[in-house]
């Protein structure tokens, strides 16, 4: 199947010819937290996609905190955008509603996180679809220690490095953790990783897309480690077609 096809016209944070606001175009958001595999989803499908979660930050959010993306780490970032959500309770939800582009159909956006950002994107953006992606996360923080991306850091004390099993308690079986040291990984970068997963669960709750979108017929939930890339593109063309799209 294609890779991502990108959007003909960038986009823009204020009107401009042939453009319109994102709020009243046709829409497929991906939700779901890193390491959930949206980024093979989307791939899959093939479709145009906007600017993603990672891009919409560095644009359009750090600038309005006074802030640049080099040389952030994840953890740093996660800091960042809890600040803007303390004025911005509907988060990168917000940001994608200031958003124009010019109208094309099928349309992706990768991605949104927790039950804040999907409420409001359900109670603001009135044609989109939602394609919700869920993984534990033993998997996702698995996923994240195989895909090698240079953004997935984060500073690791001494300390943590002494306690790191801690950091896992209340998220991660000790077994689950024991079974991840054992299949080689270094054990800094295991720590790093963890802290990433750790962190984005204190911001948004893996259950929270469910409670926002519950009994909406624009949603589709997929469980990420019972279907491949492949077939959730497959599950979300066949119910665009149910759901009228």
């Amino acid at each position: 199947m294609g890779h991502n096809v990108p959007v003909p016209h960038a986009l823009r944070f204020e009107p401009a010819p042939g453009t319109r606001p994102l709020t009243e175009l046709p829409l497929l958001i991906v939700v779901g937290l890193t390491g959930v595999g949206k980024t093979s989803f989307t791939r899959a499908l093939g479709w145009p996609t906007l600017l993603g979660r990672r891009e919409l930050v560095n644009r359009y959010v750090l600038p309005q905190l006074g802030a640049l993306p080099e040389g952030l780490n994840r953890t740093e970032r996660f800091r960042l955008t809890a600040r803007w959500r303390m004025e911005h309770p509907g988060g990168l939800a917000e940001a994608l509603a200031a958003a124009h582009t010019e109208p094309v159909w099928p349309l992706v956006f990768d991605g949104l996180r927790g039950e804040a950002e999907a409420r409001y994107a359900r109670e603001h953006f009135d044609r989109a679809y939602f394609v919700v992606l869920e993984a534990p996360a033993a998997v996702r923080l698995e996923r994240l220690l195989g895909r090698g991306e240079r953004f997935d850091h984060a500073a690791v004390s001494r300390e943590e490095i002494a306690r790191f099993r801690e950091l896992a308690e209340g998220m991660l079986a000790q077994s689950e953790l024991d079974r991840l040291l054992g299949r080689g990984y270094p054990l800094e970068d295991l720590i790093a990783k963890l802290k990433i997963v750790v962190e984005e669960q204190k911001n948004y709750r893996p259950e929270g897309p469910r409670r926002a979108l519950a009994r909406c017929r624009r949603a589709l939930f997929l469980d990420a480690t019972r279907i491949d890339p492949e077939a959730a593109a497959r599950r979300t063309r066949a119910w665009l077609q149910e759901v009228g799209r």
